[in-house]
């Protein structure tokens, strides 16, 4: 591990609400809500459309309908949501396996160590949200900085479609200024507890020495005082184990015929190795794969058991290609290739929303 942490919290922009405008064009320009509707009817959650009237998660459906008369609500299809989640994060696990997803819709990467976009954090994040708007067709929040607690207020920044970047010799200032609304675990009896002793700030804290907050809350006390100095040590909790490990590229030119794919493919193969190097260690090869996009969208993948391949060259991939491409040339907008390791029933590492 690098001397310096680098964190990426990323957060789908009302995820719901968002998949259900991706599917259906008549829902993208009205306020929006997804949950039951009915007396009894709760707001899961809502667009942003929906949140200029004031409508909110968990807000009941007849409140939200008062205060929005055009509101449309569609019931949940928690199905859909789930398999769009696998979707983001399965794209989160092609850059780390350090992943930890804290629900369907947001996740925490510990990106420290990866060196793929010049090892810059920000250039990762930028990279997740592009490919993600691409290939899910939904826009996701990212914040970056040296911890999970800035990473998470960071993301919510410039909410939605935005990223915010924390750098670690901006924490200072930047704590310094918090309203300690922001903070996990701030509601509003707490906050109110911090401003009858005069703290409206994380700089008003810092100047309330720890044995004080310790005395006055608690252990949630202490817990103030280092998030009010920006500090947080807490890992990010992998969620799986990597099964599989693949790289691809998305054109900003359709490759015109199979003979660019396969020029294409020794630079893919080359950073599959790298990252097969990094991220898969000793892990036996159960299958190769390949994917392919049409410029049509059409997306086709073709795999094949390769029990012997340590690490699979141009070679092994070029016949798995020609048989998913067949004869035919067109044009390519998306070329990507893997392998899924054999499943040795690992034990998965339970998540921990928090230490």
């Amino acid at each position: 591990m690098s001397g310096q942490r680098k964190i990426i919290h990323v957060d789908c922009d009302s995820f719901y609400a968002s998949v259900e405008m991706r599917d259906d064009s008549s829902l993208r320009d009205v306020p929006l809500a997804v949950g039951g509707d009915g007396g009894r009817g709760v707001v899961a959650t809502c667009n942003y459309k929906a949140r200029a009237f004031g409508v909110r998660s968990a807000m009941p459906a007849s409140e939200a309908r008062r205060l929005c008369p055009g509101l449309v609500m569609v019931p949940p299809d928690m199905p859909r949501y789930r398999s769009v989640s696998q979707h983001v994060m399965g794209i989160l696990r092609d850059l780390t396996d350090l992943v930890e997803p804290l629900s369907l819709d947001e996740a925490f990467l510990d990106v420290s160590d990866v060196t793929e976009h010049r090892g810059s954090a920000t250039l990762m994040a930028r990279y997740l949200r592009e490919r993600i708007r691409e290939e899910v067709g939904i826009t996701v929040s990212a914040g970056v900085a040296p911890n999970k607690f800035l990473a998470k207020i960071a993301s919510d920044w410039k909410k939605p479609d935005g990223l915010f970047v924390i750098r670690p010799d901006d924490v200072a200032d930047f704590v310094r200024a918090l309203a300690v609304e922001k903070l996990f675990g701030v509601g509003k009896v707490t906050a109110a507890k911090l401003h009858g002793m005069g703290i409206e700030t994380c700089g008003d804290m810092q100047s309330v020495g720890p044995e004080v907050l310790t005395e006055r809350f608690g252990k949630q006390g202490y817990r103030l005082h280092e998030m009010a100095h920006g500090r947080d040590e807490r890992q990010v909790v992998v969620a799986r184990v990597a099964k599989s490990v693949s790289v691809e590229r998305t054109f900003s030119q359709d490759l015109p015929d199979r003979s660019a794919c396969e020029t294409v493919m020794v630079d893919l193969v080359a950073e599959l190795e790298r990252r097969l190097a990094r991220k898969g260690g000793s892990k036996p090869i159960h299958k190769l794969f390949v994917k392919i996009r049409y410029s049509d969208f059409s997306t086709h993948t073709l795999e094949r058991v390769r029990e012997q391949v340590a690490v699979p060259q141009l070679d092994d991939y070029l016949p798995l290609f020609r048989e998913l491409v067949g004869e035919t040339d067109r044009p390519v907008r998306l070329l990507g290739l893997g392998v899924r390791f054999r499943n040795d029933d690992a034990p998965v590492t339970q998540l921990r929303l928090f230490d």
